[in-house]
């Protein structure tokens, strides 16, 4: 597949990357393309800002979770039928796994994927020595794959003299520069940056900037590079087209069990793919709010809890209390369940909120979940079970991360998770033959098997409560 496409990448976190990404995304639009947008690593938020802000459909590609066919496979999939797509580096470009590898960094997925970069440059403060930063990551690997350079925060003036040199010089592409804009300004939380609905005139933001960089970037080189970016193939990997194929999935779609997916402002992070890899085997999906709805979905054979912030909603949540009595009947009564990080701190006994106050829970799940003052086990994980009595993955270690500032007086043990590059290893989440409930974030990509397991357990209770009728 012909897919024009370009990664932008940085030096560091807070480079910028998130706002010059959204502008150039509104600005490729104003131009009348359609671009479709993706974010390395496992980032909830950054796709919400492409998605809900720019209206570009986007999701998820992380060079940990899945390998380079696979990679491909989603890049084609979901970039097929736009114009051009925009790739979101994370971090530093060559920043990876255990902060001692490049393994799972942007630089990574700019090579599983063949993608051209244009290295974003925090210039506040350099002139010519922003020669030598440029200079550095150029030639860090050999196949680096910076194909251009953009400067933010540099003036016009400056910015007309250092790209004659840089281009002479280094022989590298500068296709613009980003004036500092103090009205475009992202803040964050202690999960990243805080979610779009909350940034006031966010929308404003990003048609300024857009504006500004119509005038202050060079999209036909942009485009250009873009378009030089080699073939790729998208086939569906073998692994995946089996489990999609077999006889299980068969069975699932034969009944089609439907999701009950809790989503509102306590529980928002999710992958695309995960969702959607759930419909094509099979499953339906009506959403709920845990926040304001009195129940669940009717017939509802299996709950989804993904993450979010549902520690700022810590006393809503608990003063729902018919939503929490179904939802603990439910799962005593072996509805599946697969809960991940928020929604297994919602599941918990008692949860603290940002102040500390502790409420009641769901209380399916033993464990009280209290605030830290710092990430907890933060990064990549390979899982594997410890006991029999839980989703098997058809055998296979399951991939995951964490990222809370939460946790529990009991996290679980039914799994045993395993740091790459590194000899940290700990036991979490609670687990049966219908539930996962733990910190760990999953994706099902990696992990199809696992879902598929899921789903199987959600079309035997739909049977079962068909018999109680």
């Amino acid at each position: 597949m012909k897919l024009p496409r370009i990664m932008l990448a940085a030096g560091k976190s807070g480079s910028g990357k998130t706002m010059i990404t959204c502008g150039i995304l509104r600005a490729l639009q104003q131009m009348g393309k359609q671009p479709s947008a993706f974010k390395c690593g496992p980032d909830y938020i950054d796709p919400m800002f492409h998605e809900r802000v720019i209206g570009a459909s986007s999701c998820n590609l992380d060079p940990f979770f899945t390998e380079e066919e696979t990679t491909q496979y989603l890049l084609c999939k979901h970039a097929s039928g736009h114009d051009i797509s925009v790739l979101e580096g994370v971090m530093g470009y060559y920043d990876g796994l255990g902060g001692i590898s490049t393994k799972g960094s942007a630089y990574d997925l700019a090579c599983m994927t063949k993608t051209p970069v244009i290295l974003v440059v925090d210039a506040k403060g350099m002139s010519v020595s922003a020669l030598a930063f440029i200079q550095g990551y150029m030639h860090y690997k050999e196949d680096s794959r910076i194909a251009g350079v953009i400067f933010n925060r540099m003036s016009e003036m400056l910015y007309r003299e250092i790209a004659s040199i840089v281009e002479e010089e280094l022989g590298v592409s500068c296709v613009g520069f980003v004036p500092e804009l103090p009205e475009c300004h992202l803040e964050s939380r202690h999960l990243g940056l805080i979610m779009p609905d909350e940034v006031e005139n966010l929308q404003e933001q990003v048609n300024l900037l857009a504006r500004t960089l119509q005038k202050t970037l060079d999209f036909d080189k942009i485009l250009a590079i873009a378009e030089g970016a080699e073939e790729l193939s998208g086939k569906m990997p073998e692994f995946l087209r089996e489990v999609l194929e077999s006889e299980a999935a068969g069975k699932v779609r034969a009944v089609s069990p439907k999701l009950a997916v809790a989503k509102d402002e306590a529980f928002c992070f999710f992958y695309r793919d995960n969702l959607e890899l759930l419909e094509t085997l099979g499953a339906k999906m009506e959403y709920f709010s845990p926040l304001s709805d009195a129940e669940l979905p009717k017939n509802t054979d299996g709950l989804l809890l993904y993450g979010g912030y549902p520690e700022l909603h810590a006393k809503e949540l608990s003063e729902n209390d018919t939503m929490i009595r179904e939802i603990r009947e439910k799962i005593s009564h072996g509805m599946p369940v697969l809960a991940e990080c928020g929604g297994y701190m919602y599941l918990s006994e008692a949860m603290e909120d940002m102040e500390g106050t502790a409420y009641p829970m769901v209380q399916a799940v033993p464990g009280k979940v209290y605030r830290t003052k710092k990430l907890g086990r933060f990064g990549y994980i390979t899982l594997t079970p410890n006991t029999e009595n839980t989703f098997q993955n058809g055998g296979n270690p399951v991939r995951g991360h964490e990222f809370h500032y939460f946790d529990s007086t009991d996290c679980g043990n039914a799994w045993h998770a395993v740091k790459p590059l590194r000899k940290r290893n700990w036991d979490c989440i609670h687990a049966s033959k219908r539930m996962m409930a733990g910190f760990p974030h999953l994706y099902y990509m990696a992990s199809p098997h696992l879902a598929l397991e899921f789903l199987e357990q959600c079309a035997a209770y739909q049977k079962e409560q068909e018999k109680t009728k």
